[in-house]
Formats: C-alpha cells, structure tokens, sequence
C-alpha cells in the first residue's frame, strides 16, 4: 500500500505545477510532453519491444490509461469546475470495482463498498465547490475518464506483464504508445508546440519523471498484488495532496469542512484495505470405523 499510495501523492502535485509553471491553455500539449518524451527515454534505457500478443495489449493500455485518459480528464478540467472535475474523479473505485467484478470476478465486499462511498463524500467535502460553469462536455470528459482508467486499470490486473519484462519496460510501452496516441491530436488541435522557459521545463520534468515514469510503476506495482478494487481507493489521496499544497503554497481557504473531508477520505482508503478472510477450507469428515460384526449365536 505505501509503494501504491506514492502514485496519487505524485499526481496530486500535477495541479499545482501546471498551474504555477506550465504553459496556459495547452492541455494536449502538456499531455504529451508528459508522455512521450518519458516513455521514449524508458525505452532508450531498456532497449525491450513488446512481442507476440503484447504489441496490441500494449497499444490498448496506452490508448486507455494515457492517450485517451488524458485528453478526456484536460477536457473535465477546463470545462468543469475544479471542485466537482475532483468528485467525478473520486468515482473511480466504484468503476474500478465494477469493472474488476465482471472481468475478474473480484468481489470487492460490503466494506470496501462503503469505504469508496465514504472516500466520495470525503472528497465532496474536501474540494467541492459552486456548481457554477458545468457543461455537457465536461461531464462527459469527466465521466468518460473515469471509465477509461478503470478499464485500462483492470486489464493491467487481468493480464500482468510477460514473463521477464521489467516494471520500467512495462511502463515504457504504454507512455509510448498513449503517447503517439496525443502527438497527432495535440498537432491538429492546438498547433505547434508554445514555447517552453525554464520553469515550465522543470515542471514537465518534475511530471515526466515522479508524476508520470516513479507514479505509474508505483500504481502498476500496486495492481500485480492488491486487489484492482484496493488500489482505486488509495487514489482518493490525489486530492487530499491536491489539498493540502494548494493551502501551503496558493494559499488556498481550508477550514473544518474541508478538514472532515480529509478525514474521510483517509479513513475511506485504509477502510477499503481490509483483506477479506479466506473461507474455510471445509473440514475433513471423521473416519468411521467399520462395524463390528455382531456376536455369533
């Protein structure tokens, strides 16, 4: 769980940087450059191609976890408020739980259940703000991205990596393909690629390297040996980071409300770890002796 949670502490600070450092207004571009140029230079250092099957498993988890989930959840974020873009977000272990349910017959558990449903409100509360400003697109790209990652989750959980493939070499594959996924939309849509100064080029290092290459292996660790329905709640502490570095360094307003939100967000994610006891193996019938024949008469 604590290798696990390092993914969505990393993500949680994506808010921040691409506000404070990344160029305005190019979403698609940030896009790609958080996912091509990290999954180019894994490549490089592994020098390992898929083969057989996983080329086309390989393209689909890139085009669900990053050449799709990306542009969708960009496109929640510049056309829904931030507050309700995080909430539709916090439904994602509900997704994930009912996607691992039909594909991997994982029975998340009355518990667990309820821990993601405690984790949503704890949300709600943590950043949840005016409804103002929501469109239909926004929630379909929020909605949207909520399915698309819980799929592309669920098939790393069902289908693992191949014998001998390091987690980086994993990685690689699907920044790379999701990657080239975005390089001929960010293309078309936005045109030519802004210019990049030198703080917005240490931010899309700081995203390229902890937010996007330590993250993803971290959470592709987590998905190998927890249950797909566990490793969706501990993405609730996204926002919390979220949260919290926006009151230290935006000077963001933070008081009771959100403070309860937080709480139930924590107790959601370490609720929803409980592992559910095996059945007990049934019990060895006792031997009957044989019966003893009756006297002779």
């Amino acid at each position: 769980m604590a290798v696990t949670a390092v993914a969505p502490l990393a993500w949680g600070t994506t808010y921040l940087t691409t506000e404070q450092f990344l160029p305005p207004d190019r979403p698609l571009f940030a896009a790609l450059a958080r996912a091509l140029p990290a999954g180019l230079l894994l490549l490089a250092v592994v020098r390992t191609l898929p083969r057989g099957d996983w080329w086309w498993r390989a393209a689909l988890l890139g085009f669900c976890n990053i050449g799709l989930f990306f542009p969708l959840i960009f496109l929640s974020a510049y056309h829904l408020p931030g507050g309700l873009a995080a909430t539709v977000q916090a439904a994602s272990p509900l997704a994930v739980m009912a996607i691992a349910l039909v594909l991997l017959g994982e029975r998340p558990g009355v518990v667990r259940v309820a821990a993601a449903l405690v984790g949503l409100a704890g949300v709600g509360l943590l950043v949840l703000r005016s409804p103002d400003g929501v469109t239909a697109l926004g929630l379909a790209g929020a909605f949207g991205s909520v399915l698309v990652s819980a799929l592309g989750f669920v098939l790393v959980k069902r289908w693992g990596r191949p014998d001998g493939v390091g987690m980086l070499t994993f990685v690689s594959w699907q920044l790379v393909a999701g990657g080239l996924v975005l390089l001929p939309l960010a293309l078309v849509v936005e045109g030519a690629p802004p210019a990049v100064d030198l703080p917005a080029l240490g931010g899309f290092i700081w995203i390229g390297v902890l937010g996007t290459i330590v993250a993803y292996a971290c959470w592709f660790h987590g998905l190998s040996r927890m249950p797909a329905g566990a490793v969706a709640l501990v993405g609730l502490l996204n926002p919390v980071t979220g949260t919290v570095l926006g009151v230290a360094f935006a000077a963001e307003a933070f008081g009771w409300v959100q403070a309860l939100g937080m709480a139930l967000v924590v107790g959601g994610v370490l609720a929803g770890q409980r592992r559910t006891p095996p059945a007990p193996a049934p019990a060895d019938p006792a031997p009957t002796r044989p019966a003893e024949p009756a006297p002779a008469r």
